[in-house]
């Protein structure tokens, strides 16, 4: 594939909300269209044989809409390069083929997605590469599951999805670089408006761009970002060569989502730190996860390598499971469903819906979690919602 096409040039000295707006795209020269055109196109003219225009010859390698949106993901995460997929396990995937081999391990959260963890065990594990879970949020515990020699990543959530763990960014790093492995950060729950893991010594970035950075539940996608030029070729070659990649549309939504990010993601954790306040004093529930409470383990790290706390929250059941359940089905503004991120609040139990995957596991998540990706609605109609589907 020709290296021709250049994702535009991170904008440097400017605000995020700036950078999410203009990176990764400048007015069409022809037309002066300020957002860039979805090109509907598989192939390319060539200039003669080999001639490539632009460095384009089939969309699968490489498609403007798509360039636009990995520019901007890049200028967002402050990266060397970024790479859009067409989900996020897709981009988990192509990950791992690019920088594993057969015989290698990996270190992975033992409160990872469900989706994630899956991937490792059904789809890597078979292919050679072993993992063990860790803790992230106890950097002993990564440490002792690294294997020098053999783990070539040390893989985190932070948050962690469902149980919003905090891991150090900065600390991980520095114990994975000891042990001569990667430090790979899914940034899906924080968004790359509350949390920037390169700038903290990560060295790739994992995004399901279907959930905050895209945030109209519309479109699915994924995304990484890399810090390095290195792993950057090797991610360049694996995406055309697996060939997970968005169309033009998808590519298109992608990134008018992150025009709205910044904006979206303070109305998001103004929302969630009312719901975890409120669900804080209400007698039918045990436990609050959020990590914007000062009761929360990991609250002083979230504080410092986070902008805010983000939009998720989960708390736990007095009753059990079957109170967990009733909240789920009795909800109407937050709607029962999976994924999250979303500009419309939802609802779900991890148990027996996204981490179903994990159920009989190291990973098995309570059964009387609930799990809730607050939206941006009007805050006093999601409290009232949460207050008659709790009694």
């Amino acid at each position: 594939m020709s290296q021709e096409h250049r994702q535009e040039h991170p904008l440097k000295g400017v605000g995020f909300e700036t950078r999410a707006i203009h990176a990764g795209y400048e007015p069409d020269p022809t037309t002066g269209a300020v957002i860039p055109p979805i090109y509907a196109t598989s192939t390319y003219k060539q200039d003669g044989v080999g001639g490539l225009r632009g460095g384009y010859e089939y969309s699968r390698s490489a498609n403007p809409t798509r360039t636009a949106l990995e520019g901007a993901l890049a200028a967002l995460e402050e990266g060397e390069r970024g790479f859009a997929f067409s989900s996020g396990l897709a981009a988990e995937d192509t990950l791992l083929r690019a920088l594993c081999r057969p015989g290698d391990h990996a270190v992975i959260p033992d409160d990872a997605y469900g989706g994630t963890f899956r991937l490792f065990d059904k789809v890597a594990v078979p292919w050679g590469l072993k993992h063990s879970p860790a803790a992230v949020d106890d950097v002993d515990a990564v440490r002792a599951s690294i294997r020098p020699g053999e783990t070539k990543l040390v893989w985190i959530e932070t948050p962690t999805n469902p149980m919003l763990s905090i891991g150090d960014i900065e600390a991980l790093a520095a114990v994975a670089h000891e042990g001569g492995a990667l430090l790979v950060v899914d940034n899906t729950f924080a968004s790359p408006y509350l949390q920037q893991p390169l700038t903290l010594g990560a060295d790739v970035v994992v995004h399901s761009t279907t959930k905050y950075v895209g945030g109209h539940s519309d479109v699915v996608g994924g995304a990484l970002v890399v810090r390095d030029q290195e792993i950057a070729e090797k991610v360049t070659f694996h995406q055309n060569a697996m060939g997970a990649v968005p169309g033009p549309f998808d590519a298109f939504l992608t990134h008018r989502g992150i025009k709205t990010l910044a904006v979206r993601m303070d109305r998001h954790c103004d929302n969630a730190e009312r719901v975890a306040d409120f669900l804080t004093s209400h007698p039918k529930v045990d436990t609050v996860i959020y990590p914007g409470l000062e009761t929360h383990p990991g609250h002083e790290v979230a504080q410092r390598q986070m902008r805010r706390f983000g939009g998720m929250v989960s708390f736990r059941c007095t009753d059990g499971e079957a109170a967990a359940l009733r909240v789920c089905e009795r909800a109407e503004v937050f709607t029962l469903g999976e994924s999250l991120g979303g500009v419309e609040s939802l609802i779900e139990h991890p148990g027996r819906m996204t981490h179903a995957s994990v159920a009989g596991t190291d990973l098995e998540v309570p059964a009387d979690l609930v799990r809730l990706s607050v939206g941006i609605e009007n805050a006093d109609d999601l409290i009232a919602d949460l207050e008659q589907a709790l009694d």
